[in-house]
């Protein structure tokens, strides 16, 4: 691998730019290969950082660590792997980027025995920078990664590895041993739901990764787990159906990742609406036939022990027709305007209903929409340059997206931002004649904060949040 992050001192001596022209006239033989050369890594160098898939990146930038909850105890406990994305490089046509998979937010416990923890996985994934549609036969998505998220945490599509086995007339593979017959597989989403934590994710041999939309279970309308009541975390954002949803990650094929909310007409126009997955639950009893009509063999009948949906077969797709520009197709995507890509792009959608639970096939697949290659390498073959974040302060957080919850405050103060914070952001609790009280902050790849205020006298505090560029005030309430 070659880096280029920057030239040798003697290329630089004297200065070119001093003055270009005096320069190259004196060093007559290089004079037109330096200055095209020169000329092309410099509008490559800033053409392609303004790429989506270069800059969107979180960066770990200050060393932070991971964390984790173990059951039965409600204390963090500090791990030491980096969390986020370690660095990211790119080449003319390539972005490489290096993660150990380790969010943010808190991990665990898995309730339902996983025996794993969140553990650094040093991977190398490259997407190309400008990807490109599938006009052949589809690829389907695997087991394992099948894209990552912009914290470096691995997304899976829906399946868990367990299928129905008709020879032994119950379920096999995966975390049960044996292999299944792969005919009737069922629905990690649904199956493992006891075994996600409060972010939605859970690890396999180690790797973190979530199946689904990435917002913490309290966050839904309607909450189907309540391990965040007892082991707290955030998630990568939080959904906003006011604002078309941040670009949270990348699939293996290359197209950008979304939250639920989008334009509702590929135009960009038609405001904000829920973006719905086009894969419905079929009126079926019992499971004899896919939803094209071929005959296979028998998994299961519906019932309590499997209900409607814990078989991604139970699904059936009906394609997009005229008036429904809000409805994905079988990938679960669609062509979009979006903030970072006002051209227009192909876009995977995170889906969720309108309770905000997610939503079959919950973000890539069954196949992918552009060209599928194995996007883990294990070394970069060409030169590369290094891309240095720009931070940005509050650009993308303002006043008015800033939550502070409870106010007044009794025993603590949440402080949450609408996405994940792309550096870390400082927090601290005024009194109104300036003395410091309270001292936190925003870790860079996560949404929350708490101040602990139960020693802090009743009255009117000053909540000052500090980027490297940017401070924001918010008023606080103390009432014990």
């Amino acid at each position: 691998m070659l880096l280029k992050t920057s030239f040798p001192r003697s290329f630089f001596s004297p200065n070119p730019w001093s003055n270009p022209l005096t320069w190259l006239d004196k060093n007559q033989g290089m004079k037109k290969f330096v200055f095209l050369s020169l000329v092309a890594l410099i509008s490559q160098s800033g053409v392609a950082q303004n790429n989506p898939a270069i800059r969107s990146w979180i960066i770990n930038q200050d060393g932070a660590k991971g964390k984790h909850y173990v059951k039965g105890s409600s204390t963090l406990i500090q791990d030491a792997d980096s969390v986020n994305v370690q660095t990211v490089l790119y080449s003319s046509t390539n972005v490489y980027v290096r993660t150990k998979g380790v969010p943010a937010y808190p991990t665990g416990p898995f309730l339902d025995n996983n025996p794993s923890i969140t553990t650094a996985q040093n991977a190398i994934f490259r997407f190309p920078l400008n990807p490109v549609k599938n006009t052949g036969n589809p690829s389907s998505t695997t087991l394992g990664n099948i894209g990552i998220f912009i914290n470096g945490v691995a997304l899976f599509d829906y399946r868990d590895g367990v299928s129905w086995k008709t020879s032994t007339n119950k379920l096999a593979g995966g975390p049960l041993g044996g292999t299944g017959d792969g005919v009737w597989n069922r629905d990690a989403v649904v199956a493992e739901r006891a075994g996600f934590d409060c972010s939605k994710g859970h690890p396999a041999n180690g790797n973190y990764h979530h199946h689904q939309n990435p917002s913490a279970f309290k966050l839904d309308k309607n909450v189907v787990s309540t391990i965040c009541n007892l082991y707290d975390a955030d998630g990568l954002y939080l959904i906003d159906s006011t604002k078309h949803s941040p670009l949270i990650g990348f699939a293996y094929d290359g197209f950008p990742i979304y939250g639920p909310y989008a334009y509702k007409n590929a135009d960009g126009t038609g405001g904000i609406v829920r973006m719905k997955s086009s894969w419905t639950l079929r009126n079926i009893s019992t499971r004899t036939t896919l939803y094209t009509g071929q005959s296979v063999s028998a998994g299961p009948d519906v019932n309590s022990t499997y209900p409607l949906g814990y078989f991604r077969e139970d699904y059936g797709y009906t394609a997009p027709q005229s008036g429904q520009e809000d409805y994905l197709d079988e990938h679960n995507g669609r062509f979009c305007k979006t903030p970072e890509y006002p051209e227009g792009i192909y876009c995977y959608f995170a889906t969720v209903d309108e309770n905000w639970n997610s939503a079959y096939p919950y973000v890539v697949g069954p196949t992918f929409y552009g060209v599928y290659s194995n996007a883990k390498v294990n070394s970069i073959n060409e030169a590369v340059t290094q891309y240095i974040p720009q931070t940005t302060g509050f650009n993308t957080f303002n006043e008015s997206s800033l939550g502070i919850f409870p106010n007044p405050a009794s025993e603590f103060v949440a402080i949450q931002l609408p996405e994940a914070a792309n550096q870390t952001y400082e927090l601290n609790l005024y009194s109104l004649d300036g003395k410091l009280v309270q001292s936190g902050a925003i870790a860079a790849g996560s949404t929350l904060s708490f101040l602990d205020t139960r020693l802090v006298y009743e009255g009117t505090y000053l909540l000052v949040l500090k980027s490297k560029e940017s401070t924001l005030v918010r008023k606080v309430n103390i009432s014990h």
